[in-house]
């Protein structure tokens, strides 16, 4: 069997997560890497899909994880609530189950400096993501 990886993408600002899977599919591609997709609502659902999907295969296709998606501040603490609480259960998952997880969840201030993490021409951390997960799935294979 291939070895495939799992992009996981929060569509709540749907054309930035477009973006940063177009750069994540790219990046899977140039490894001649498949991949699944699934989206979420936003970015507090993904490490609960990551978790189910982790649990509820018999035999886990998967071997690594790709977190993305956009949290951008707004005028409530409901920003740093988001943003925390993503990257602890994107953590735990990792600490605790030994996922390899590339977290490619954006937190910025507004959507000029998601765009600027986003577009395919610029940092886009979806690519970015997807080297921190490959380079734990190498770890994980040393072992």
């Amino acid at each position: 069997m291939k070895d495939k990886i799992l992009l996981v993408d929060a569509d709540f600002y749907k054309d930035i997560a477009d973006e940063l899977v177009r750069g994540a599919i790219n990046e899977l591609d140039k490894k001649n890497l498949s991949y699944d997709r699934i989206s979420v609502t936003g970015a507090l659902e993904i490490p609960a899909a990551i978790a189910i999907v982790s649990q509820k295969t018999m035999t886990n296709p998967y071997i690594g994880y790709v977190a993305l998606g956009c949290v951008i501040r707004g005028e409530t603490s409901h920003y740093d609530i988001v943003c925390s609480e993503s990257a602890r259960g994107l953590m735990k998952l990792s600490i605790d189950k030994g996922l390899a997880i590339g977290n490619g969840i954006l937190t910025v201030d507004n959507a000029a400096q998601a765009w600027a993490r986003a577009s395919l021409n610029k940092k886009n951390k979806g690519r970015d993501a997807v080297m921190a997960c490959l380079s734990i799935v190498k770890l994980n294979k040393s072992f």
